[in-house]
């Protein structure tokens, strides 16, 4: 399949703090980054004429946030499958923009998670939310209960070890420590013996849910961002280089009798979006890889295709996925949601790190960057859960 460039983005923005006390709402959170984003761009918000939302800014996501914007796009997009959500707006996003539908399109994301004491990962899943709640959450089934679970399977089904799983916390903290927000951010967040981490740092840190420790689970902040994806005519004359979306693929996993929980929807997502941009993953040299846990990590690495299942814990060893290192695409060089931010849903800072990788604007930058895979992953891994695959690409 030949590669189209139909749309880029062009502007982008992280909303800088962590921790925000409570003095900003996620709307607000959102509104700020939108405008930063455009100016990022040098475009006007009469340009936008597409609205890509998740709803975590409340009410009636699409609706609201148009009005609270003061828009009236064309386009409206209210699809939410969690932590993926902004991987799925992106694809849209590019596929609205080819059809002609729009023009320029605006993602953002706004949450106070930290600041509001949500219990994400130890607390319980809310009542009714799904229809299996009557045969998991009564016996406890947390969402950190739900990622141990895979993570041991996985350890005994292929012989993974901690040591191997704690390579990928130790890459992420390497790059986070280089990252100047993301250094703030553990500072606010009062984490500990702010440095780089070792291996057994990672397998010596306490027991949270057998067998992932402390420093295998994402922090819980305050965050947010915005992307802007624009059509090809406009990108060309926007203030920063274009990073195209070469290939988009999105896919869904549930529990199901015979079921391996240790693959995931990825595998289903990941060949639509290679196949689109015309590239295999031995070509990427940015992954930013949705990092609630690191045997979210391991588990994608494989399913993405960039070695076979079960060969994950060997494949990570040797520091391969730090920025610096050959043999691996370098692995979310923010920090990522381990060590940088995680406010609840990752999916749009996939994006924007990789946008500055690929624009040569990283803490931690790959030298002569090309392409990038961001995949982020929604909902829960063991069981269900949505997989968004976008392919990235430079001018």
């Amino acid at each position: 399949m030949s590669q189209t460039r139909d749309a880029a983005i062009v502007g982008i923005h992280e909303y800088p703090s962590r921790d925000v006390e409570g003095e900003v709402t996620p709307l607000q959170i959102k509104a700020e980054s939108a405008a930063r984003a455009l100016e990022d761009a040098g475009l006007d918000w009469s340009d936008v004429d597409a609205i890509y939302d998740a709803g975590e800014g409340g009410g009636m996501g699409g609706l609201n946030i148009a009005e609270y914007f003061g828009l009236k796009p064309n386009v409206i997009d209210t699809t939410m499958v969690g932590g993926s959500s902004y991987e799925y707006h992106a694809g849209h996003a590019k596929r609205d923009i080819a059809a002609g539908k729009a023009s320029v399109a605006l993602l953002t994301y706004g949450s106070t998670a930290h600041s509001n004491a949500t219990a994400i990962g130890v607390g319980g899943r809310g009542g009714g939310a799904h229809p299996a709640d009557n045969m998991e959450s009564f016996v406890g089934q947390t969402l950190i209960a739900n990622y141990a679970m895979v993570a041991r399977r996985h350890m005994h089904d292929y012989g993974t070890t901690s040591e191997q799983l704690a390579e990928i916390a130790t890459a992420t903290r390497y790059h986070a420590m280089r990252n100047p927000e993301a250094v703030r951010a553990m500072e606010d967040l009062e984490f500990l013996d702010i440095r780089e981490t070792s291996i057994d740092d990672v397998v010596n840190s306490r027991m949270i849910a057998d067998p992932l420790h402390l420093l295998e689970c994402c922090m819980i902040s305050d965050g947010g961002g915005a992307v802007i994806i624009s059509s090809a005519d406009i990108a060309r004359d926007c203030k920063k280089p274009p990073v195209w979306i070469l290939g988009s693929g999105e896919a869904t996993k549930y529990p199901e009798n015979g079921g391996d929980i240790t693959t995931s929807a990825a595998v289903q997502s990941a060949p639509q979006a290679f196949g689109e941009a015309g590239v295999t993953p031995a070509e990427i040299d940015i992954a930013m890889i949705y990092d609630s846990f690191t045997i979210t990590v391991l588990a994608l690495l494989e399913d993405l295709g960039f070695c076979p299942k079960g060969e994950g814990g060997n494949w990570v060893q040797g520091g391969k996925l730090r920025f610096d290192q050959s043999g691996g695409p370098a692995l979310n060089t923010d920090g990522g949601g381990l060590s940088s931010n995680h406010p609840g849903m990752r999916g749009i800072f996939l994006l924007l790190e990789a946008t500055r990788q690929l624009r040569g604007e990283s803490n931690s930058q790959v030298a002569d960057a090309k392409l990038a895979v961001a995949h982020g992953n929604g909902g829960m891994l063991g069981s269900r859960h949505a997989a968004g695959t976008i392919i990235l690409g430079s001018d």
